[in-house]
């Protein structure tokens, strides 16, 4: 891409990247973007820093089409809202700075608005890198589990917003991203098909990203998903016994998975599914039994803390 020649604000496209503490993801995904194919005349590049330790400027200023902005209030959220507020495209793109783009990421965007039919927001797959061919049952467990953006979109309709595009206009209507207390990105596209307007999926529209290393990394992100859906039950019996159900439900739906793991073209080799299969069960008690303590907490915990770690 040349990014050289492109004026901010006059490109069809702005990518906003919120950042936090990762400056050496953050150089990948700018190198990746810098790289992109098919989009004559570039894009413009948002990197909204989220209170880090140091501003990354020194990454940033390698690029021409970067700029680099601040947000104070903690979370993605509202770094992603900075980021799209400062936006004069029609169309906004999410990346998260620990995703890097395939070359024709963007060119698979702008593909899919060029069609004023088609979905107002897409989504892309998100892929865990694989750069050796014996995995860890944690990166084993997140090729096939981590990032399931094609059943969050065909099912749920809603798209993970480390991975995702939407019309300036849409994104307007439906208004900002919530804060680090919800599950953002799930609150937004349920804001979003409220109005009536349509998710899509679109493989062509692929990054990568690292897996987590260690299990307890694994689980503080399942802390964090946790708390966000134990803030939504009442302290009324019924409804904590309806969680408690869930959490067993939980525990016990790793058995379906040991045929998603066993078929999953996202892995290969008996050893990498069985490390991967032993991580499923692994996490699904951790799940459980996480679920279970906070039905028996006597405060409820917020899940700002786990996502600052």
């Amino acid at each position: 891409m040349t990014n050289a020649s492109t004026p901010a604000g006059v490109s069809p496209l702005t990518v906003v990247i919120p950042h936090f503490n990762d400056e050496e993801g953050l150089a990948v995904c700018l190198d990746r973007l810098a790289n992109q194919t098919g989009i004559p005349g570039g894009f413009r590049v948002i990197v909204v820093d989220n209170n880090s330790r140091r501003l990354p400027a020194q990454v940033c200023a390698n690029y021409a089409s970067v700029s680099l902005e601040s947000e104070p209030t903690v979370g993605p959220g509202p770094a992603r809202n900075h980021g799209a507020g400062m936006a004069n495209s029609e169309i906004i793109a999410f990346v998260d700075s620990d995703c890097y783009p395939d070359p024709d990421w963007a060119a698979a965007i702008m593909a899919h608005f060029a069609d004023p039919a088609s979905a107002d927001v897409v989504g892309g797959d998100v892929r865990i890198i694989q750069d050796k061919a014996e995995l860890s049952g944690v990166e084993a467990f997140e090729s096939v589990f981590g990032y399931r953006f094609e059943l969050f979109i065909r099912r749920d309709h809603y798209s993970g917003s480390g991975n995702m595009a939407v019309r300036r206009a849409v994104f307007e209507a439906v208004g900002g991203f919530g804060g680090i207390e919800i599950a953002e990105d799930m609150d937004w596209g349920k804001r979003a098909t409220t109005l009536g307007y349509r998710v899509a999926y679109d493989p062509k529209m692929k990054v990568e990203t690292p897996a987590r290393q260690t299990f307890a990394e694994l689980t503080r992100k399942w802390d964090r998903h946790i708390l966000h859906d134990y803030a939504k039950v009442s302290p009324a019996i019924p409804e904590k016994t309806k969680w408690v159900l869930r959490a067993i439900i939980v525990l016990l739906s790793g058995a379906a998975d040991v045929v998603t793991i066993g078929l999953s073209d996202r892995i290969e080799g008996i050893g990498n599914r069985f490390r991967g299969l032993v991580c499923l069960i692994r996490i699904r008690a951790y799940r459980c039994r996480k679920m279970l303590a906070l039905v028996g907490a006597s405060k409820r915990s917020s899940a700002a803390g786990s996502w600052r770690k």
